[in-house]
This record gives C-alpha cells, structure tokens and sequence, in this order.
C-alpha cells in the first residue's frame, strides 16, 4: 500500500546527499511500517491516524529503545516528504515523543592503554595485515575518526608530501585534516609495502574493502593480544582522541578534529582534563588545613 511512496521517498533521499547509513535505516524501518499499516487495513495515506504511529513505535516484541527512536525519526522524515507532495494534509508525526535514552558514562583508554596496544601492534609491522591493524589504530586513537569516514577511505585522499589526509563525514561533506609527523611515518611504509596508487586505503584479507564488521574481529584480537578489559571499538577510540587531544590543544581545536558542528557535541567526547582539575583542586581555599 505505501510501496509507491517510499520508493519516491528513498529517491528523494538520495537526490538531498542522506547518507548510506541514514538511507539503509530508512528503507528498513520503512519496510516495517508498510507490514504493519497492512495488518491493521488501511488504504491510504491519509487513513493512516496517529495511533498507527504510536502503536507502530512500541510494535514487534518490545523493541529497544534504539529501535523506537530510529522509528520515530524514520516516520517524520517520512510523513513531512508526503506533506510536501500534497499526498496529506498534514504531517502528525511531528508530535511523535523521541523515546528517552539513559545516559551513560563515557569511557575512553588512558594514555598507558593506548601505549599498551601501539606497543603490541608493533611489533608484528614486518606483515601487511599487522601495519594495517596499526595504521587504523592510529587514525582513530589520534584523529578520532568515525568507523563510516574510516572505511570509505581511499589511497588518494592521503597527501603524505603535505602530512594531509580527507575525509568524507556525515552528509558526505569534505574535510582536510593534519596529520601527525608519527601517523605520516606509519602511512607512508603502508602505502609502501602495499604498493597501491588508487582504490581502498584500507583492505581486508580478501582485498576487499574493509568492513565495520573486519574492524570489530581486529578490535577483538588486539584486546586479547593485550589483556584490556575495556570493550574495544571506534567509538571509544574517537573518545580517546578527543580526551587527549582536548587536555594539550583545548576545546576549539578538539572541535575541528571531530568535525562537530556544535561545540556541545565535543564536550561529550572531551572528557574532564585532569591536569586542569589537579590544578583547580589544589588552589581551592578549602583544600589546605588551616592552621590556628
């Protein structure tokens, strides 16, 4: 019933530069919502009421609170493309509540952990898959890249005369980033023993190129390999980065790296520097015992 719609839908969202990511989730969660309009009946756009969305979000087996936010997000993206087409009225999702998310701490690797893994990962460089492993380490632990940025990277988006690298981040917007003297070293005896002008910087072992799920089972072996408790994955390597690079460039270059648009998305990721703390703690006046 709602086929037609979501085919011109998805279109639109290619045309408008959503990304891969967004689109996939879009066209999922959309697939779950034409199987639910059809069971309960309804022939038309304009049938469909406001209860339809809400029991759609809370539907199939208790979903995670995750899932209920993707729906939400899908149906408003959804419905405000079917109001600019004139095919309703008016777009009722708007009012749809985002389900609450429970905050977490953070986590991040300390300096002696991310030491600790660049040490083990060393000292197996004389292999491709090993300088590779290292290399990707090394972009996300210093540059905080996102796993999607990571994988879409290719051999000529890396100028090692310049120590640049670009990136392509969400949106499919353009970035130039510095690179560290060290990272540059490292790339360039990767792109060295690899020996490939163009294509995928980063290959799997069936020279393919590498996916999220290869950089999971590499997160995998490096924690056994070291012994981190810490669950290993991007993210935390993104936090890691912002962490150190937040404690001897500040906010504003922190902020850059990341390719925030908002400085409080950074300080999510910049966590409290405790160099600073130490020195704020050590002159507040009530930190020393007075003496009578």
């Amino acid at each position: 019933m709602l086929h037609q719609y979501v085919e011109q839908f998805l279109s639109y969202c290619q045309i408008a530069c959503f990304s891969e990511r967004s689109i996939g989730t879009l066209t999922a969660r959309l697939k779950e919502f034409n199987v639910f309009i059809k069971s309960k009946r309804v022939k038309s756009p304009r049938a469909i009421a406001y209860t339809h969305l809400i029991d759609f979000v809370s539907d199939f087996k208790l979903p995670s609170v995750h899932v209920k936010k993707s729906r939400v997000w899908t149906l408003r993206q959804f419905f405000h493309f079917l109001v600019l087409n004139q095919w309703i009225s008016k777009n009722i999702a708007r009012d749809l509540p985002y389900p609450k998310i429970e905050r977490t701490i953070p986590k991040y690797l300390t300096i002696g952990e991310f030491n600790q893994i660049i040490k083990s990962l060393s000292h197996r460089t004389d292999s491709l898959i090993e300088l590779r492993n290292l290399t990707i380490v090394m972009l996300l632990g210093m540059l905080g890249l996102r796993t999607s940025s990571l994988v879409s990277l290719n051999v000529q988006d890396v100028d090692l005369t310049c120590g640049l690298i670009w990136i392509y981040e969400k949106g499919r917007r353009r970035r130039t980033l510095l690179m560290p003297y060290v990272l540059c070293e490292l790339m360039q005896k990767y792109l060295n023993m690899s020996r490939r002008k163009t294509g995928p910087l980063f290959l799997s072992k069936r020279n393919r190129r590498i996916s999220q799920r290869s950089l999971q089972n590499i997160f995998r072996t490096i924690a056994d390999q070291t012994g981190i408790e810490k669950k290993l994955h991007a993210h935390l390597f993104r936090h890691t980065a912002a962490t150190l690079l937040n404690k001897v460039a500040g906010i504003d270059v922190t902020q850059h790296v990341l390719g925030h648009a908002r400085r409080s998305n950074t300080l999510k990721y910049a966590h409290l520097n405790p160099d600073q703390y130490a020195v704020y703690m050590r002159q507040h006046p009530y930190m020393k015992k007075e003496t009578s």
